[in-house]
């Protein structure tokens, strides 16, 4: 057990200072429940509104400051970040459940976030002009109080890819962690805001239904940058309609993976698939969420997805072995583990792979095996739903234009895969296919962090960017003469 608490453990922070809440709630370790991580903050609205205020106040002078001197000190806080990683990887094991190779590229990821985007911001801000009769500039302008709402599943990299381009870009934040895993994001908000003059980045912690109210529907707040569920993400749309915010959204997703008749199956593919369905346990937004194969591999995909599944190592993300780690939360445990029930009561087949690193503690965190469903159709809740968890329905296809069509028959739309050895085809089908981004032989990530692109229906609200989101954080006029 450990005791030490980290120094951000039931505080927040407002105008550099950090403060000691009244009232606090155990943050404990979802692969361990009797290891009590820390304390998180349960601020009030007053609280909050005073975090609004500071940040409004702070940005007046921090709008108007130079733009090298925000890269710099950007580039300081990240060298200083970068030496910190090794000390505090385990912390965000902890309170998150990641594993250790998983924890430890996020974190050195959000470096990378902050040195690439106070490079960009040093050639993005310069003015534009554009041909004509009339000399035309566009020019950029910080927009004012950034909200940065974050969430539980991947906290540090989705917040800094938040907060980074928004201080940059001139604004102030209020960011709002989440309340089951909030102590390595604060702690390295700690170092960040060191680094910039008080008021702007400011914490709260808390409720979401107190802090997430007050935030949308504040007039001082110009930009909500939201990552979670979609039914939250409608919330705020409505809190926010009010004083008509600038309102940035990944939602939910539920990613299909098409494997095409000509699909290579070989091993490095398979991995491929198998980290796009279990990276952090599936508690991903745009991990792959259903499988459609075409009838005549489905029996190949099934004995090779079975025989990788086998092999996974799930426990604890301490350990170095460890390949998967538990679900962050009870509510999300109760929910995977109740879809997996009901699949099962529907008739369903239900197959079950991997190897328990800890069984004698299994019990203790919230660990489900990697699990295949198959015996479903498109109407069944397992297929339909975005599970969040290391689960995976598996269908069968008969023809192209049937895969298609089943693939867009969703509410989301965030990504999507197309695996088949024929790249005109996948492009054919990206054409097609509702989704923000559609890879060919991988489901994963943008590895370029300049690089992203909303989800579609109910999977997002923003624009791609191209400039580490610093275009979504400030605003563009034109200057005539």
């Amino acid at each position: 057990m450990i005791s030490t608490y980290p120094f951000v453990s039931g505080k927040y922070l407002i105008g550099g200072e950090w403060i000691q809440a009244e009232k606090t709630a155990d943050v404990r370790n979802p692969a361990d429940h009797q290891d009590v991580v820390g304390g998180v903050a349960l601020c009030t609205e007053e609280q909050v509104e005073q975090a609004i205020s500071v940040a409004a106040k702070a940005f007046e002078a921090w709008s108007r400051s130079d733009i090298e001197d925000r890269a710099n000190r950007m580039k300081l806080a990240a060298d200083e970040i970068k030496a910190s990683v090794e000390e505090n990887v385990t912390l965000l094991i902890r309170e998150n459940g990641k594993v250790l190779v998983e924890a430890k590229k996020d974190l050195l990821r959000c470096v990378d976030i902050m040195v690439e985007a106070a490079e960009e911001l040093l050639k993005w801000w310069k003015p534009e002009s554009l041909s004509g009769s009339q000399k035309v500039q566009i020019r950029k302008r910080p927009r004012g109080v950034a909200a940065v709402i974050s969430p539980w599943n991947s906290p540090m990299i989705l917040t800094f890819k938040r907060v980074i381009p928004a201080v940059l870009a001139g604004n102030t934040v209020v960011v709002k962690p989440a309340t089951s895993c909030p102590l390595t994001i604060m702690t390295f908000l700690k170092v960040v805001a060191s680094y910039f003059p008080e008021g702007v980045i400011n914490v709260v912690t808390g409720s979401g239904n107190v802090i997430g109210n007050k935030l949308c529907s504040d007039p001082r707040i110009r930009t909500i940058a939201f990552v979670g569920s979609t039914e939250t993400g409608k919330e705020i749309m409505r809190a926010a309609s009010g004083t008509v915010k600038n309102v940035y959204m990944e939602l939910g997703g539920n990613d299909a993976a098409m494997v095409l008749e000509d699909a290579n199956l070989d091993g490095d593919a398979i991995k491929r698939l198998r980290s796009g369905v279990l990276r952090a346990a599936g508690q991903v937004c745009s991990a792959i969420k259903r499988i459609y194969v075409h009838e005549s591999r489905y029996e190949e995909l099934m004995d090779k997805l079975k025989k990788e599944f086998q092999h996974i190592k799930v426990g604890n993300g301490i350990q170095p072995d460890a390949d998967m780690g538990p679900l962050n939360n009870r509510t999300q445990y109760e929910y995977v583990k109740s879809l997996i029930e009901r699949a099962k009561n529907s008739g369903a087949s239900v197959i079950t792979g991997g190897i328990q690193l800890d069984p004698e503690s299994w019990d203790n965190g919230y660990y489900i095996m990697p699990t295949i469903i198959t015996g479903v159709d498109q109407k069944s809740e397992i297929v339909r739903a975005e599970q969040f968890g290391p689960v995976i329905p598996i269908l069968s296809f008969k023809d192209n234009e049937e895969v298609i069509r089943v693939a867009n028959d969703s509410e989301f739309g965030l990504r999507a895969s197309v695996w088949t050895e024929d790249e005109s085809k996948a492009i054919e089908f990206a054409d097609r296919l509702e989704a923000g981004a559609v890879f060919h032989n991988n489901h994963t990530v943008f590895q370029d962090l300049h690089l992203d692109f909303p989800g579609l229906k109910e999977s997002g609200l923003s624009r791609e960017t191209r400039h580490c989101g610093l275009e979504f954080f400030a605003d563009s006029y034109g200057f005539a003469n």
